[in-house]
């Protein structure tokens, strides 16, 4: 697509996400670039060690190779158990897949940060109505 001028337009991601540099490393999401300063903060502090970015789990089942599921982050706690997180908004159909691939191919549960509650539907105040 161009513009008036004449020039391409930046491509606009999937999910509207504005992508971000922090510390030199291009994040797709704002959120993802602030989940990632968190996380340097926890391990600057010593609750959390070993974090790495965009880690790779290959996924087989039988033998067979599936898909290869890419971890947002992962990183273990001081007792030495690892977390894998995703920073996830609007989980797509791919991603519920790959995690119940995860869980039931290597065990492993995806921690998800970013996800905004639901909101409930108000329901009619007062006493039910008689039909």
């Amino acid at each position: 697509m161009k513009t008036e001028a004449g020039e391409v337009a930046p491509r606009r991601s999937k999910f509207n996400a504005t992508p971000t540099v922090v510390d030199g490393i291009k994040f797709p999401s704002k959120a993802e670039a602030a989940r990632w300063v968190e996380l340097k903060a926890a391990q600057e502090g010593g609750s959390i060690f070993d974090l790495q970015r965009q880690v790779r789990f290959r996924l087989d089942v039988n033998g067979i190779h599936i898909t290869v599921y890419v971890a947002d982050f992962t990183y273990r706690d001081k007792h030495g158990y690892r977390t894998v997180e995703d920073v996830k908004f609007f989980p797509t159909p791919a991603y519920k897949l790959k995690k119940k691939l995860m869980k039931a191919v290597m065990g492993i549960e995806i921690l998800e940060t970013g996800l905004k509650p639901r909101k409930q539907r108000k329901r009619a105040s007062g006493p039910p109505q008689e039909g």
